[in-house]
């Protein structure tokens, strides 16, 4: 007679159940992280304990659970499965399959919260990561690995920027993660739509965790979205992930840590909102050839109030990324899209990742493009303005037009380069609008048509040579002829 093996486990008693927090007595031995069998086919997570019970979020509807009921401990800490087999598909925050193309098999179990790549792990970025947004490309460069800090008031077009970047990944050999955190379910819905009409899920996993979601599931949902990131760095591959947003991320840990009884700092946050957002985004990085050359670049979205870039969350986030994209509601309603205020916008990562065409065209434009606004600012209010300041005035408009840009229509990095070269060059015809608004529409197809050769130059070298530039400045004059 077989005797079936013995499991041990340690047993709780629930006592107190509050808005998606639990209450045990019991569990001797668990540590924080520990997850917690609840019974009803739902799972706790530990996020505290004294001499008298131990604190569990619940990771699903608490409305399940009754008092008194008996819990199990589960060995380890929590861990979600990871593996190629979730490209394509939408998950909720324990890495379930919620799209209804059903299960998934992973090739591997890795913890949720875990340490971020150690200093000698990593390597400087030196890669860029194109966005096909010309203000973003030109101005504010972005590189494979780092930190970018998306920041703005309410419908100034973040998400759309993020959305913009992932569906430039195309092609590009780029895994991209979008973690939708606690916003309502019809524009999620939408988004998961787009991306599958432009071919973008394909090579992207969506991480779902909605309004109508457990605040575990709210919280837990940006470090799965990192965990099921780090399984491809860790194999050598680029990973861009988006977080939409951080700012509710950091209410629902507030709300939690409110319920806890924790005492609250300012604006209610509690003392270690700066330490879960920082031990968040350090997970991003490019790392060196012994760790397989991968990367993981973040894009996390921060919502402003009226445009107060001082608040306690943004201000954190911003001393512990690598710059910010600031979205200004002013520009937004002008018809100035994507509304990049170029003035507050920074990549601390700067030109060391563009090519150097991209260097040359781009040099002069945020220097410009200040002038400009600023020169406009103060002729504002003069009706009788000199030819010279004219003439400034006109280019900068122009430079401006060139920034504007439709959304879901990223460009290559050729186009761009091209773009911004005749601008640089003076080309009189950049600076009439209907001209411009030719040659925008226009250009490119006319040089893949009549000399794709050059286009080909262009990609391979990456360099303005005089062969390219003589190249194009006739390609220029026939075009216009």
């Amino acid at each position: 007679m077989k005797i079936a093996p013995l499991e041990i486990k340690d047993t709780g008693t629930i006592q107190e159940i509050k808005k998606g927090i639990v209450g045990i007595s019991g569990l001797p031995s668990c540590i924080n992280g520990q997850l917690i069998e609840l019974g009803q086919d739902l799972l706790g997570m530990v996020i505290g304990f004294n001499e008298d019970k131990v604190s569990a979020l619940v990771l699903g509807d608490e409305a399940r659970l009754n008092i008194g009921e008996v819990v199990y401990a589960e060995p380890g800490i929590f861990e979600i499965p990871v593996g190629n087999n979730f490209i394509g598909r939408t998950v909720n925050a324990l890495a379930r399959p919620v799209d209804g193309k059903g299960k998934i098999e992973e090739s591997d179990f890795q913890p949720v919260f875990r340490d971020a790549p150690g200093v000698m792990d990593r390597t400087p970025i030196a890669e860029p990561l194109f966005t096909g947004i010309k203000a973003i490309d030109t101005v504010i460069p972005l590189g494979k690995g780092q930190r970018e800090l998306i920041i703005g008031d309410r419908v100034t077009g973040k998400t759309t920027l993020a959305l913009d970047t992932i569906l430039n990944q195309k092609g590009k050999d780029v895994i991209c993660i979008f973690c939708w955190i606690g916003g309502s379910f019809s524009p999620f819905l939408k988004l998961i739509q787009q991306m599958d009409r432009e071919g973008a899920l394909e090579y992207s996993i969506i991480v779902s965790a909605v309004a109508s979601d457990s605040p575990a599931e709210q919280y837990i949902a940006p470090y799965t979205a990192a965990t099921l990131g780090e399984h491809f760095m860790y194999q050598g591959k680029d990973v861009l992930l988006v977080f939409d947003n951080l700012t509710r991320h950091a209410w629902i840990y507030r709300q939690l840590s409110l319920l806890l009884e924790r005492c609250p700092g300012r604006e209610a946050y509690p003392g270690d909102i700066f330490y879960l957002h920082s031990q968040l985004l350090e997970r991003a990085a490019k790392l060196n050839e012994e760790n397989g050359s991968g990367s993981m670049t973040f894009l996390p979205i921060v919502e402003t109030q009226g445009g107060d870039l001082t608040g306690i969350i943004p201000s954190n986030l911003i001393s512990m990324t690598d710059g910010q994209i600031y979205l200004d509601t002013g520009l937004f309603h002008e018809g100035f899209k994507p509304a990049i205020d170029l003035g507050l916008s920074v990549s601390r990562i700067g030109n060391k990742v563009q090519c150097e065409a991209m260097k040359e065209v781009s040099g002069r434009l945020k220097g410009e493009y200040a002038r400009y606004k600023e020169l406009a600012g103060l002729t504002r209010i003069r009706t009788k303005l000199s030819s010279e300041v004219e003439l400034k005035l006109k280019k900068g408009e122009a430079l401006s037009a060139l920034f504007v840009q439709d959304k879901t229509t990223p460009l290559s990095l050729e186009e761009e380069i091209i773009i911004f070269y005749a601008f640089d060059k003076d080309i009189p015809e950049i600076l009439e609008k209907q001209k411009r608004e030719k040659f925008l529409n226009e250009i490119y197809r006319y040089l893949a048509k009549e000399q794709p050769q050059l286009i080909e130059k262009l990609a391979s070298q990456r360099a303005l040579t005089d062969e390219i530039k003589d190249g194009l400045d006739e390609a220029f004059r026939k075009f216009f002829a």
